[in-house]
This record gives structure tokens, C-alpha cells and sequence, in this order.
């Protein structure tokens, strides 16, 4: 609901997600589209590339064909383009426009206009005049559609441009290339500069919507709608602009003040986890543990109409402490013939058939590798379900000496499979001879599936797993070769159900890292939340718990974990080793994101953190704990 705060500078509007927020941005274009075709005059509208407007262009392809959407009269103008890039280039936002919107619609192929990646230094700015001087001409863009980066930069205007900025060439924040660099399979091949529209021209826009999806993003949509306006973040300029509104999903509003602290807002209802939410934020701000906050410090805090329910602080804190002392247990799977009245997870039945689903071959060590050893070890029914290959975080070279190590096995010793050695021998020409822009031929994604497969494995025998209980899915959507995925379909939610139905789980462990800047992650939830809908009549499902965990990006609030699953300084050292088992992901990932951290580093700092927190609210000291939060279907 959108609503006046006093805290934000810019009109917000919150989804529950991005593809509810997406159709109602893709409305709004529409209704502008047929109003102006009514007044016989064309739209001119700016748009944005990324992952972020992706639903809005596929909605209003569904418009298109299923409405009688016209586009006939639509005059488009794109933010930015790389440099130099070709046009056919897989990260050329040409061809991204194209696949995404423009090939299926039915606009004019002289009504889009896009910057020139082509061209020579020398007539980019003669090219970025006329770019401008094409806009103005037509009365400038009724629409601009926006997305933003994670250091606040809109288009590429990158920190530090000015509010009155043109069309020009600007040279790229490491910020942005280490984001671009996923598109680009590493970082040094990422170009240095890109063409982009200035924000001059974009605070001209009658009416602008910006969009934001996911946690990655919620640090700089805080800076953008709470901050002061600074050239440091330069999303932070719309704030002046009449006609601005942000359009994000509850994750990339997590910062902000109404979603971190509504207490400080207006009136809240103090439910348990509301309770639970501000007290261990007051907890963690002032510094004291749980147990020694005072009335003056609830006072003081906004936190008074809390205090008056209760009557004292004494009674809040016993309360929040008992919440998060239940919170903590070494039997993830549930301790046997014990009292499971405060215990995250039941007693019965005492062995469990458990399923835990791994967006990639590696997610189940790093993100719960402690939970994942220490459920076996306590008898449980364990099995695994990697749901892609993770076959486009290979590293060329190590595709390269797996097939050569191949080729020369098999004329060492003569090997028969002549169709085999073929395969391994096409891929070491491939990937000799491989240019930047060229997509892997599925020899090679073949061969980088089979090595995250061996890794997998390598990890299930470290844990005592059994051959049998390690599941390779495979997932459809995921097989493109391209960081692109097609979106999900049945044939991928059938598979999550074929192997629920098999196992018939009392234990479902997924991943509910949504700050995974793959966006992987998010596929492969939405597939087990749509298969467990499906599946929750069948008989065995009313005794089904499912359990989120976090990745190597990000990790859950501490008001929000429900389970806590601690770590001996043996145990952190054991999960180590099971996430070496993944050979290719040491030492240089070709997809790292902004942090140079090895996977191994980021999950023991993050569960340390997560200890250390613990420790800080008055709890006991662990090593490190890993943390789960239970979705209830």
C-alpha cells in the first residue's frame, strides 16, 4: 500500500514480489500506450535492461498478443550500451532488447533506438548530441522506466555524475563491472566504458518508475528514498524529480525504515516476531544483551507502548530471550524421547526421511554443511537433490584439462568408445579456439556438468552418504549456456514432485537465498514451493516440515531464524573440507561477485557472525552456527 512516511524522500510502493510489481508497471505503460493512440499521438517511452524489467517486457508481450497492445505508435529510447559491443554480442542490450521485447511486439524497427556500441571513440559524442536532440525533438519521453545498480547509479551514470549530466561516454565503477561481470564470464572481460543517457535528460521524463528486486539491491534503495542527495549515489537525484515512484519487492525494502523498524514509524501490532524483531534490534544497537535492557532504554527508543503491555522490561526480555534460547538445537532432525515442547523441530518420528534440495552442486555444503553432517551422523534417512548442473560456473581452462586428460586417456589406452573421445575432442578444439562473445557447444557444457556432478559426489562420500541418496536433476530451465535462463515450466516443477513423491520427506531443507545474484536460486525455490502445493493433500505431506537456508550471499535476520544449529570448532573445520571437495569453486570462481572471498571464507565468517550475534543478545558462546527459518506450506 502506498502511503505518505516521513522517512522516505520518494514515493514507494512495495510488492510482495517482483512479478505482482512487474504487471502492475507493465499496466501502467499499457493504459499510457492506448491514451495517447486515442489522442493520436505517439508514446515515447525510455527503458532499462537487466534482470529487473524482464517481467514487465513479458507481460506486456502477453498484452500484446492476448490484449491487441499496439506498439505501432511506441518511439523507445534505451539508457545505455557497452563499449565497443556488437550488436549480435550475447551481452549486447541490442540483442537483449530484442529477445526480451522488441522481436515480439509489433513495433517499428525505426521506433527503438539504442546506443551504438560500434562506434569509434572519436564520434561518440557528435552520436550522443543527436541521441538528445532525437528526444527533445519529440517532446521528450513521457515514461522512463529505471532500474538500480547496486552503488546507486542509474543507467550508467555512474557515482560521482553530476544532476545535469549528458548523453556521453562514461567509464564504469568496478562496482558495476564486478556485477556485469556474471554476463561477461569474468571480470577482465568485462569493457571499460559504456554510452549512456545522462541524467539530465532522464529528470526531464514526465513520469518516472523505478525497480528493485531482491536484498542484493537494498542497500541502495535506502540510500536512494532515505539518504541525503549526493552525487555519491546518483539514484538519489529523484528525489527532485515531481513525478517519481520506486516499485520494489519486500526484499530490496528489507532496509528501509517501515520494514527495519516500523516501531519508529506508527503504530505496530506487537506480535511475537514483531516483539521479537525490535527487541534484538534494540539489543544489538545499544550494545547490552537481552536480559539487561532497562525500561529507560525501551523509552527511549520508541519502543514505550511495547513497555506498557508488559508493564516492565524485565518481563520483555525473559520473553525474547526464551524465543531465541528455543531457537538453538545440536538435533536438527529432532532429539528422540525428548520433550520437543520448546524445540524447533519434533521428536517423532526419531528417524527421518530428510530431502535437501542444492540449487547447485555446491549450495548444500556451504550453506548447511554443519546441519548436513550432523543429520546423518544422528541416523536420519539423508538424501540430496541438486537441482542444475551449475555448469556455466566451470572456468574454461578447468573444462579444457578435464576433456584433454580424457583425450589422452582414451589413445593412451585405447579406448573404445570412439563416440566418447569424439565428444572430449570436440570441446578441447572448442575451447582453444573460443572467442569472449561465443556460448559453450553442449560438448563442453556436458563435460563442466559432469565435473560439478563428480565434485557433488566427492561431497556426499565425505558426509557417509549413500551413492543412491545423491539425486542429479538437471533442471530444464537452467541448460541454456547463458546466464539468461529460460523461465520455469512444467517439465521442472515435475521434477521436484517425482522426487519428493519417491523420498516422502519429514524434512525438506531448500534454499531461501534470494540475494543470489545468479537469481538460480529464486528459480528453484519457486519450482519446490509450486510442487509442494501440489503435492500437500497427499497423506504424507501433513507430517512434511520444510526448512529455508541461506547461501553464500547473505543470511537471515536474527528475529527471523527459528533454528539455530551450532558448530564446534571440529565441525567448522569438517564443513571446510566437504567444501574443498568442489574443486572447480576454489581459487578464482568464475562467477565471485563483488566478494573476493572463497565460498569456504564466506560460510565460516558467516555463521561465526551468526554465533557471535547469539552471543552478543546474552545467549551462549558458540564456534559458529548455521541458521534456519521454517516455511509453512
Amino acid at each position: 500500500m502506498e502511503q505518505a512516511i516521513s522517512f522516505e524522500r520518494i514515493p514507494t510502493r512495495i510488492f510482495d514480489d517482483s512479478e505482482q510489481a512487474s504487471k502492475a508497471v507493465a499496466h501502467e505503460i499499457a493504459a499510457l500506450i492506448r491514451e495517447k493512440n486515442k489522442e493520436g499521438k505517439p508514446t515515447i517511452l525510455g527503458l532499462a535492461t537487466g534482470s529487473s524489467p524482464k517481467k514487465v517486457y513479458q507481460e506486456l508481450i502477453r498484452m500484446h498478443k492476448e490484449e491487441g497492445l499496439s506498439f505501432k505508435n511506441v518511439i523507445t529510447f534505451n539508457l545505455d550500451e557497452y563499449h565497443p559491443m556488437e550488436p549480435d554480442s550475447i551481452q549486447s542490450y541490442v540483442r537483449f532488447m530484442r529477445e526480451q521485447l522488441f522481436d515480439h511486439i509489433d513495433i517499428p524497427v525505426t521506433n527503438y533506438h539504442i546506443p551504438d556500441g560500434t562506434l569509434t571513440i572519436e564520434k561518440i559524442p557528435e552520436f550522443c548530441r543527436d541521441y538528445e536532440a532525437k528526444i527533445e525533438k519529440l517532446g521528450g519521453f513521457d515514461f522512463y522506466l529505471l532500474g538500480i545498480g547496486r552503488n546507486g547509479h542509474i543507467g550508467f551514470n555512474e557515482p560521482g555524475s553530476v544532476i545535469n549530466s549528458k548523453t556521453r561516454l562514461m567509464t564504469l565503477d568496478i562496482t558495476t563491472k564486478i556485477d556485469a561481470a556474471i554476463d561477461f564470464g569474468g571480470l577482465e572481460k568485462v569493457p571499460k566504458r559504456a554510452i549512456t543517457l545522462g541524467i539530465d535528460k532522464i529528470m526531464q521524463a514526465k513520469r518516472i518508475v523505478l525497480l528493485a528486486w531482491g536484498e542484493h539491491k537494498a542497500q541502495s534503495v535506502a540510500k536512494a528514498v532515505e539518504g541525503p542527495i549526493t552525487s555519491d549515489i546518483p539514484a538519489t537525484y529523484l528525489q527532485q524529480h515531481p513525478n517519481t515512484l520506486f516499485i520494489l519487492d519486500e526484499t530490496a525494502a528489507s532496509l528501509l525504515t517501515r520494514i527495519k523498524t516500523p516501531w519508529l514509524v506508527d503504530s505496530v501490532t506487537w506480535d511475537r516476531n514483531m516483539i521479537k524483531k525490535a527487541v534484538t534490534h534494540l539489543s544489538l544497537h545499544l550494545g547490552k544483551p537481552v536480559l539487561k535492557l532497562t525500561s529507560k532504554d525501551y523509552n527511549e527508543h520508541g519502543m514505550s507502548d511495547l513497555l506498557s503491555l508488559y508493564g516492565q522490561a524485565y518481563d520483555i526480555n525473559i520473553e525474547v530471550f526464551n524465543y531465541l534460547q528455543h531457537s538453538i538445537t545440536g538435533w536438527p532432525g529432532g532429539k528422540p524421547n525428548a520433550d520437543d515442547t520448546h524445540r524447533p523441530e519434533r521428536a517423532f518420528p526419531a528417524k527421518k526421511k530428510v530431502i535437501i534440495f542444492s540449487p547447485h552442486p555446491d549450495d548444500d555444503i556451504i550453506s548447511m554443511g554443519g546441519t548436513f553432517q550432523r543429520l546423518h551422523d544422528q541416523g536420519h534417512d539423508v538424501h540430496v537433490v541438486y537441482q542444475t548442473s551449475g555448469n556455466i560456473a566451470v572456468a574454461d581452462d578447468e573444462a579444457l584439462r578435464f576433456a584433454e586428460f580424457v583425450v589422452d586417456f582414451n589413445e593412451k589406452f585405447e579406448s573404445s568408445n570412439a563416440k566418447a573421445n569424439k565428444i572430449y575432442k570436440e570441446a578441447v578444439k572448442f575451447l582453444k579456439n573460443k572467442k569472449d562473445s561465443e556460448l559453450d557447444i553442449p560438448a563442453v557444457r556436458e563435460i563442466k556438468g559432469l565435473i560439478r556432478q563428480g565434485e557433488a559426489k566427492n561431497t556426499c562420500r565425505f558426509v557417509g552418504i549413500k551413492k543412491e541418496n545423491a539425486h542429479f536433476l538437471h533442471m530444464p530451465f537452467y541448460e541454456t549456456g547463458t546466464i539468461r535462463k529460460k523461465p520455469i515450466g512444467e517439465a521442472d516443477i515435475q521434477l521436484i514432485m517425482d522426487i519428493i513423491e519417491e523420498v516422502q520427506p519429514h524434512q525438506i531443507y531448500a534454499a531461501g537465498d534470494l540475494a543470489d545474484p545468479h537469481g538460480t536460486h529464486k528459480v528453484c525455490l519457486d519450482a519446490i514451493f509450486e510442487a509442494i502445493q501440489r503435492l500437500k493433500h497427499r497423506e504424507y505431506m501433513k507430517n512434511c516440515w520444510v526448512w529455508l537456508y541461506k547461501g553464500a550471499w547473505a543470511e537471515w535476520d536474527i528475529d527471523q531464524i527459528e533454528m539455530a544449529v551450532p558448530m564446534s570448532p571440529d565441525q567448522v573445520f569438517k564443513k571446510r573440507m566437504g567444501i574443498f571437495k568442489h574443486q572447480s569453486q576454489k581459487d578464482g570462481v568464475v562467477f565471485q561477485g563483488e566478494d573476493s572471498r572463497e565460498f569456504w571464507q564466506r560460510a565460516e565468517e558467516r555463521n561465526r557472525g551468526t554465533a557471535q550475534i547469539y552471543n552478543a543478545l546474552g545467549l551462549a558462546e558458540y564456534e559458529a552456527m548455521e541458521a534456519f527459518v521454517r516455511w509453512k506450506f
